[in-house]
């Protein structure tokens, strides 16, 4: 069974791989992260995990049985209990609820684990996929989105509170 993990040194070969396989996969649903990406892929790398340290940001992956990464699921920009989301979920596991489960968890992850109160997440107007995630893991549609929070193409923002009922 996958585990949702927070992101550790370890993981940067299999999330490199993750990347690299699913490079135009991902590219058919948001912007392509450039070969800037991959060419200094150690570099940030480093600097998430530095990010993570700081407290800034929380991120995960989905780790198979077998050592593989199957999803990159992101809290950024941490702020005031409130973060947003991102993630990418592996070509060959979409299409079986691995993204709205693995993003249910990460709410919860968010309350527990980090006290946050409100998870945002953009995503691209193309990125169907997406929006039915988002929709089925709680979030609400809360208006449009500059095409400079997804890399230039025009989206919607989504917002769900996740803090914990006493």
């Amino acid at each position: 069974m996958p585990e949702l993990q927070q992101l550790h040194a370890r993981h940067a070969p299999a999330v490199l791989a993750f990347e690299v396989v699913n490079r135009a996969y991902f590219a058919t649903s948001v912007a392509d992260r450039g070969d800037d990406f991959f060419d200094r892929f150690t570099d940030r790398y480093n600097a998430l995990l530095a990010e993570q340290e700081a407290g800034t940001c929380a991120f995960h992956v989905l780790v198979a049985e077998d050592g593989r990464v199957l999803g990159r699921f992101n809290l950024v920009d941490i702020e005031d209990r409130t973060a947003e989301l991102g993630y990418r979920v592996a070509q060959h596991a979409t299409g079986r609820g691995v993204a709205t489960t693995t993003v249910r968890e990460l709410c919860r992850l968010a309350a527990t684990r980090y006290g946050l109160r409100t998870l945002r997440a953009a995503t691209a107007r193309r990125n169907l996929a997406s929006q039915h995630v988002l929709t089925k893991a709680g979030f609400v549609l809360v208006g449009p989105a500059d095409p400079a929070d997804l890399g230039g193409e025009s989206g919607s923002w989504y917002r769900r509170d996740v803090e914990l009922r006493p």
